[in-house]
């Protein structure tokens, strides 16, 4: 059982933005101790595949530092490929982002989003879509006022929380410990209308009931609520 904290109380979240001097918006993100840095970067290059269409395009990159957790972990490039693991994880950022940006009125230009994992504990894949989020929307606004544009880019705010079953308990935002021990765990990432990206849900051994779900689904919804208003209170002040 949580001690610090009640069952349906997520970690204490900051986002301080302006974080990179270079990237056209930059953001580092922290659900308690796990500490992500994004980048936001506009290319006026797109996918060969995009050509002539008129769309943008949103895509995302992931990676943890070495002492990002308690051991020290081998940097990716060394080895020469990236893990499934981290593939699977920045194919869910650029899709839970693209996912709130009207592309047509991006134009034939992509935005790269880089979520570089500094510190551990939990979380690390929707503090990134959090994160990058934050990191997305500065870019967008700086390009809509470089290029005096009026349309809307982004349809509205999006924001990704876990939650997970941990002795038959439901629990929202896990740690790195709690996550270890849940018999469930789950990722959502919602959009402010209440709408759903995606949900990524696995019962470890564990077969878990329709009242289950709702059960952490609920306290997702209300831990994105609480993550979004986060947002909106750094990027609208």
């Amino acid at each position: 059982m949580r001690q610090e904290r009640h069952f349906n109380q997520i970690r204490r979240i900051s986002f301080e933005i302006g974080i990179n001097l270079h990237a056209e918006g930059s953001c580092l993100v922290k659900f308690g101790n796990t500490q992500v840095l994004c980048t936001a970067s506009i290319d006026e290059k797109i996918p060969h595949w995009l050509k002539n269409s008129g769309k943008g395009w949103v895509t995302a990159e992931y990676g943890m530092l070495p002492r990002s957790t308690n051991m020290r972990i081998e940097r990716e490039a060394t080895k020469g490929k990236q893990t499934g693991r981290t593939q699977e994880i920045q194919r869910l950022i650029g899709r839970s982002l693209r996912s709130v940006v009207i592309l047509e009125n991006l134009g034939e230009r992509q935005i790269k989003i880089d979520c570089d994992v500094i510190q551990a504990d939990g979380g690390t894949r929707t503090a990134s879509i959090s994160g990058g989020f934050v990191a997305l929307y500065q870019a967008i606004n700086l390009f809509k006022k470089n290029y005096n544009i009026q349309k809307p880019i982004i349809k509205e705010f999006v924001a990704a929380i876990s939650a997970g079953i941990i002795q038959d308990q439901p629990n929202l935002d896990l740690n790195y410990d709690e996550d270890s021990n849940a018999s469930v765990d789950a990722n959502f990432v919602i959009c402010e209308s209440g709408k759903i990206v995606e949900i990524q849900v696995t019962g470890e051994e564990y077969f878990f009931s329709d009242e289950q779900f709702q059960l952490i689904f609920n306290l997702a919804k209300k831990g994105v609520a609480e993550i979004i208003q986060k947002q909106k209170e750094i990027l609208l002040k």
